[in-house]
């Protein structure tokens, strides 16, 4: 598999405090990379070593394959962008001369290409109004616009949906499936809120004290997280035989708990149990979601 970010034991300390603490983490090319752990926990200051606007004290990092102490890793960073914390954007300007000075910023010859990069976007009508009248999801998505500038293929957004009403966190989830299906754009996204970042991410990497908890992709926690039917009954023993010979996926939790993963005959099941002395005393949908694999991974929602 190719990487577009690879980090080998990276670590990143402010005197007594360690920010990174042996980080290890990939993010594959195309991928859509959920970076998920609560405030404080490292994020941020990955994405700052990343774009070289800090250094590591120890450990390293490769960009599309160039590691971050060779001077050619100048040249990778000029194939992403990045919005980190908010939108880097004048609001006194326009939306097309945000972009023009992106464009000055980065030395680019000509013009050529804003029109396109605010009509993927969303922002080709604004005209002359000013970015500090805008709505918070018309800022984000000129911060976006602006770190389309130059034409890169992975883009970092710090929360990239913090604050903005529920139309703009839509607008934004449909841009990023935009970028990433059509124009092959790979991203890693910093998020805290889990519900919305399972609707676009396709890998997940969990960080907690400065270290990378698990990687996992999305096909692997939907195998985690998929629904079924959580069946209490008087002995799970029974009940194991009886889904056997039925042929249906299950999981057994303890004596008198299992997940089935189907929906059978409720009724046929319980005569069947009955003939073996098993009662069915509780059934319920079941499912686990984002939030509580994050919860489990990080050993409870009190672990600071």
């Amino acid at each position: 598999m190719e990487y577009v970010l690879k980090t080998n034991s990276l670590c990143k300390y402010y005197k007594d405090f360690k920010a990174l603490n042996g980080l290890t983490m990939n993010v594959p090319k195309g991928a859509i990379y959920g970076f998920v752990g609560k405030n404080g926990s490292g994020k941020t200051t990955l994405i700052r070593l990343v774009c070289g606007l800090q250094f590591p004290t120890s450990g390293d990092f490769e960009l599309y394959g160039v590691k971050n102490t060779e001077k050619s890793i100048s040249k990778s960073r000029r194939r992403m962008g990045a919005v980190i914390e908010t939108p880097a954007v004048c609001l006194d300007m326009t939306a097309e001369d945000n972009l023009k000075q992106q464009y000055r910023i980065l030395g680019l010859p000509c013009f050529d290409g804003i029109q396109e990069i605010l009509k993927l976007v969303g922002l080709e009508d604004t005209g002359k109004k000013k970015a500090g009248n805008f709505s918070l999801g018309m800022r984000q998505r000129l911060g976006i616009a602006v770190a389309l500038c130059g034409n890169p293929d992975f883009l970092i957004l710090d929360e990239p949906i913090n604050g903005l009403d529920p139309q703009g966190i839509i607008e934004i989830r449909e841009l990023i499936l935009k970028l990433n299906r059509e124009h092959n754009i790979t991203f890693l996204i910093s998020s805290h809120i889990l519900d919305e970042l399972s609707r676009i991410a396709t890998h997940y990497g969990f960080i907690d004290k400065g270290g990378i908890v698990r990687e996992i992709s999305a096909r692997e926690l939907e195998g985690i997280c998929r629904k079924c039917i959580r069946i209490t009954v008087t002995s799970t023993a029974v009940l194991s035989r009886l889904l056997d010979d039925i042929g249906l996926e299950y999981t057994i939790i303890d004596d008198t708990h299992a997940d089935i993963y189907a929906k059978p005959n409720i009724t046929q099941l319980s005569l069947e149990l009955a003939k073996e002395s098993c009662e069915i005393l509780s059934v319920e949908e079941h499912d686990e979601s984002l939030e509580s694999v994050y919860i489990s991974l990080m050993g409870g929602v009190d672990n600071d």
